[in-house]
């Protein structure tokens, strides 16, 4: 069985939607398919929250009504019998107002995500309507029966398991099963959501869970390229990829997975494609735990960086300092992307600058502080084993143009990371083609 999950792009329009249906009934096989909500009904339904949170129930009903009009338009766009335009309408009507429940009593954090969580109800409901009014054996299995996290707001995987493959059992001989990505329910029973890749995340868990042949990503890019085609003419899909070069271009940049995704599917061996929906022949980019020997893969950047550099001649032959150091950033919940040392200071990046402020007055207590902002993490990656002789060369010969604020390699296998200006970034990225993919 496959796995195929698609974005809220994918399923943008009724014409998309019958697109999509198209793609997953292809084969004829059992498919089990994971979707999105609508692309810009998530934005919407975050704003009616924004409105209930201000107390203006009336501006959250005006938002609501709006939705409900366009997807009562779906529905004459989408379906082609009375029965399931019928069907549908009525689903919808329950469904808006159920979200017209939440204007009339206190409105709590957890209730915004019961209104969010809406988005991928109405999506996966419309898609297996109009695949029952085809003809289509499919089945519709809410995400909040078998998709939990614990206590520590992570997936529970044996959880997963063992419910999925209980519903499973109870539902057979289906060709489509059809269920939401990103939102589940936490330990406590309430509704909740993934956060962390979303509906992608969602796909790679049911495909561990199911023993899956493969997990399919499906967006509007012909997989991962091999540099940014936003700034880079002529870039291209790379073809494949290990599951840890994966990782590193998608944590430092490549906005088409997010990297926490693909780990259910690395540890159970599961390969993942990333595949176009506007060109669904075009190859896309398998990842799975092959290693290619000796080949430099992808470029990738990862901007809004700030960089702290803390100078203390205490530090030398110090024990514990680097434990001090790191303890401020735990503290401040603040992950450290890339660090160098040196005898007498230590520079570290971050990504996120909420508590820049008490950071930088905790780190005083040790040292001199600077911070550099506006700077850009640019990320070479393939394989980059040590024992490669000339690849750190080739990358840095392609920075030699452009001032490096810092270095990073030998932390892993797979990447170079230099840390440069925002407003280097265009020509650092060039560079780097010209070097190493022309």
């Amino acid at each position: 069985m496959k796995v195929m999950k698609f974005g809220g792009t994918s399923v943008g329009s009724p014409e998309r939607m019958k697109n999509v249906s198209s793609l997953i009934t292809k084969s004829g096989e059992p498919t089990f398919v994971v979707l999105s909500a609508m692309s810009g009904t998530t934005n919407t339904l975050v704003e009616i929250s924004d409105y209930l949170y201000k107390k203006n129930p009336e501006g959250a009903n005006e938002i609501i009504n709006n939705l409900e009009k366009k997807y009562m338009q779906h529905v004459e766009d989408l379906y082609s019998t009375d029965e399931y335009k019928q069907k549908t309408l009525e689903f919808l009507h329950e469904e808006f107002d159920y979200l017209r429940t939440f204007t009339k009593d206190l409105f709590t954090s957890f209730e915004e995500k019961s209104i969010v969580a809406q988005g991928e109800v109405l999506s996966t409901n419309m898609i297996v309507n109009y695949l029952q009014e085809k003809g289509i054996k499919a089945i519709l299995l809410s995400a909040l029966d078998f998709m939990r996290t614990d206590k520590n707001a992570e997936p529970d995987p044996q959880y997963i398991k063992e419910k999925l493959n209980a519903i499973m059992q109870e539902n057979t001989g289906y060709q489509i099963y059809i269920t939401q990505g990103f939102i589940c329910r936490n330990a406590y029973g309430e509704v909740d959501n993934l956060q962390r890749g979303g509906s992608d995340y969602t796909a790679s868990l049911i495909g561990a869970a199911l023993n899956a042949d493969e997990i399919q990503i499906w967006t509007d890019i012909d997989g991962m390229h091999n540099n940014d085609p936003r700034v880079v003419e002529n870039t291209e899909a790379v073809r494949q990829l290990n599951f840890e070069e994966a990782a590193e271009l998608a944590y430092f940049g490549a906005k088409i997975l997010h990297p926490t995704c693909v780990q259910p599917a690395k540890f159970a061996g599961i390969p993942v494609r990333l595949k176009n929906t506007m060109e669904p022949d075009a190859e896309g980019t398998i990842i799975d735990n092959v290693i290619v020997r000796g080949k430099i893969k992808a470029v990738a950047a990862k901007d809004n960086i700030t960089a702290i550099k803390i100078k203390s001649s205490r530090m030398l032959l110090a024990t514990g300092f680097l434990r001090k150091v790191f303890e401020i950033f735990e503290s401040y919940q603040t992950p450290i992307d890339m660090i160098a040392t040196s005898e007498v200071g230590v520079s570290m990046s971050i990504d996120n600058d909420t508590h820049l402020n008490e950071i930088v007055d905790e780190l005083k207590k040790y040292g001199t502080v600077t911070v550099d902002t506006n700077m850009c993490i640019i990320c070479v990656v393939g394989d980059l084993d040590w024992s490669n002789l000339g690849f750190e060369t080739l990358a840095t010969d392609a920075m030699k143009n452009i001032p490096v604020r810092m270095i990073s390699y030998g932390g892993s296998n797979y990447n170079i990371s230099f840390l440069i200006k925002e407003s280097d970034k265009k020509k650092a990225l060039q560079n780097l083609s010209k070097v190493l993919f022309e």
